[in-house]
């Protein structure tokens, strides 16, 4: 796929990453003295990742193409959300073609819970290459309304710790993403579902994943979540907030994400992961998620903090 209008493309993208770094982001053009005099940080370039679900429709039309184009931006790794049409075996072939490493992927626990089906994912997640294995979604029923209903929570964390449990035996690190369901008041009270999901699991077995976007979506400070779990904190979707209250790309939107890394080496973050829900889905186009991924790893290379 790397064709005449991709290179043309490609050459484009410049201004809008250099735009993009530049918004609402005046600490990356801060010096250490305008900061006070404090050396500031940065995100280090192999700890950014893209959550593949972003590039979904482009992956479709031409695998090998679309991976060696994450590669020529910058990217050595990947979070993956399934594995394309490809067996675990042929999904770590291309992405070693693309010199790219799927150090986390999304993979949902089975429910009810059932050990023999989640050891082969784990078995695909080690073939493939992970490091984490992250559940991707919870909080609504059956019906497809937001659970609240505080049991339901309870039983759930219950098969996370299973989950979990059964992913360090295998040598990977269990991990749970939100959305924003998670943060309504269970049974009545001030207690949320996440709430009971971080205090029902084992930190030990069950890492947090925290998707910036759905946190504040949620009416939450990512902020408050860090100091809230300390150390637990190990990955981020770094998801851009539009004014619209819709998705866009990291660093064009509302949220301030240098302050939240700012308590980065509170949280013990270890992969901030770029991701853009409706990146390919109409009106945006297929190639418009290249466009994202490009632009939220200049982002995130040229922030200062």
């Amino acid at each position: 796929m790397q064709n005449e209008s991709t290179v043309s493309r490609r050459h484009l993208l410049g201004a809008a990453a250099a735009g993009a770094a530049a918004v609402g982001a005046s600490a990356v053009l801060a010096s250490p003295a305008e900061a006070g005099g404090r050396r500031l940080a940065r995100v280090p370039r192999d700890k950014i990742s893209v959550q593949l679900y972003t590039l979904r429709n482009q992956l479709a039309i031409d695998l090998p193409a679309s991976l060696a184009e994450l590669a020529e931006i910058g990217y050595t790794r990947v979070e993956h959300a399934g594995f394309v049409g490809r067996t675990a075996t042929e999904f770590r072939a291309a992405l070693d073609a693309a010199g790219l490493r799927a150090t986390s992927g999304h993979v949902g626990i089975p429910q009810p819970f059932n050990a023999s089906t989640w050891q082969a994912a784990l078995e695909d997640a080690l073939i493939v290459g992970n490091k984490y294995i992250v559940h991707p979604y919870f909080g609504t029923g059956a019906n497809g309304q937001p659970i609240r209903d505080g049991s339901v929570y309870r039983a759930f964390a219950r098969d996370l710790n299973k989950a979990g449990a059964l992913a360090r035996r295998a040598g990977l690190s269990f991990g749970y993403h939100n959305h924003h369901n998670e943060f309504l008041p269970q049974d009545g009270g001030r207690r949320t579902g996440y709430d009971i999901l971080t205090r029902e699991t084992d930190p030990g077995l069950v890492h947090l994943e925290v998707d910036l976007y759905w946190a504040f979506r949620g009416a939450h400070d990512p902020v408050d979540l860090i100091h809230a779990n300390r150390g637990r904190i190990r990955q981020v979707h770094v998801k851009d907030l539009a004014v619209s209250g819709s998705f866009e790309d990291p660093g064009a939107g509302l949220i301030d994400f240098g302050r939240i890394f700012e308590h980065s080496r509170e949280a013990g973050l270890v992969e901030y992961i770029v991701e853009r829900d409706d990146a390919g889905s109409p009106p945006r186009t297929p190639a418009d998620a290249l466009t994202t991924a490009e632009v939220g790893f200049r982002y995130l290379d040229n922030l200062r903090f």
